[in-house]
């Protein structure tokens, strides 16, 4: 996939293509919907199909001072907007200079004359513009008088919950990972350097990972079952989301423990696929306590990913 930064200079070759516009936090199934009708026009209309995203979020850039939680980082972000079908994104920084655009210049600079769009692809809820004046009927008449056309996707959702990136944080601020799963048609993923820790987890013969979560992260204290990606390897592991109450209360870390591995993992970037929620965090009466719990977690860890393994397994067998 090619990427482009901003709308200023784009080359010929990236101009007049079929594109759907959004931030795209997560690319749920609700993105995945414009992907598909962005895709569906671009076909018709013998042009590529491509994606315009803002960064940073435009919430972090009119509230700095209130964390948002980030479902996925823009190089996630652009790695699974390729894999759901998109061949050319256009980040736009979101500064001062894009937000004081009114809606009108919005289209006309950045659509018309940066990007020489053939096609539109919004949500029905999509505003843009100075102070979000412009609304999906406002893009639809601009693109019949600026010469593009537009489609309008209504809500994409499932049993009456329409999919959302604010749906997608509730569900996992509940730890419900496998709901969020469910709204994403992916599993939350999480990856970040490996940093040192206290080396508790060692001493207790559970030596783990540890990874600091983005800003704002705002995912359910307690234990999963994970995948652990490591240099194009997969292990099975649990995940501990906590402030340690047995031990110190401190700042919530992400700590992994990868089943079956022995090596060393500081300075080394991971991903952590989040499977299933086994349990709430809580404070244990001393340390025997806790390594007795442990012992369990990861029992009940191994267990739920050799089911998810085998179903995985199935799946590709047509079974």
């Amino acid at each position: 996939m090619d990427v482009f930064q901003g709308y200023d200079n784009v080359p010929p070759g990236a101009r007049g293509v079929s594109v759907a516009i959004g931030n795209f936090d997560g690319v749920h199934k609700g993105h995945q919907a414009l992907i598909a009708y962005a895709r569906e026009a671009g076909t018709r209309l013998g042009v590529r199909t491509g994606a315009v995203v803002f960064e940073p979020h435009p919430r972090e850039f009119f509230q700095p001072a209130r964390p948002l939680f980030t479902l996925t980082p823009l190089p996630q972000k652009l790695r699974l907007l390729e894999i759901y079908g998109v061949e050319i994104t256009f980040v736009l920084p979101f500064a001062r200079a894009l937000a004081q655009m009114s809606a009108e210049e919005f289209v006309e600079r950045v659509l018309v004359a940066g990007l020489g769009v053939k096609h539109v692809v919004i949500g029905h809820n999509f505003l843009f513009g100075k102070s979000r004046a412009g609304n999906a009927q406002q893009m639809a008449d601009l693109g019949k008088a600026l010469g593009f056309g537009v489609t309008v996707v209504p809500p994409i959702g499932n049993g009456g919950e329409v999919y959302s990136s604010s749906a997608v944080r509730a569900e996992l601020a509940q730890g419900d990972v496998e709901g969020a799963a469910e709204m994403l048609g992916h599993r939350w993923k999480v990856e970040g350097v490996v940093q040192g820790g206290a080396r508790r987890g060692t001493g207790l013969g559970y030596p783990t990972a540890n990874i600091a979560l983005g800003k704002g992260a705002a995912l359910a204290h307690g234990i999963y079952a994970v995948h652990v990606d490591f240099e194009s390897r997969r292990y099975q592991g649990a995940a501990y989301l906590g402030t340690r109450p047995t031990f110190d209360d401190g700042s919530p870390v992400l700590e992994v423990f990868l089943f079956d591995f022995d090596g060393d993992l500081y300075g080394r970037r991971i991903e952590v696929e989040f499977v299933e929620f086994l349990r709430g965090d809580r404070k244990f009466d001393g340390l025997e306590a806790l390594k007795a719990q442990m012992d369990i977690d990861c029992a009940r860890a191994r267990e739920v990913l050799a089911a998810d393994t085998a179903r995985s397994a199935a799946r590709r067998d047509g079974r």
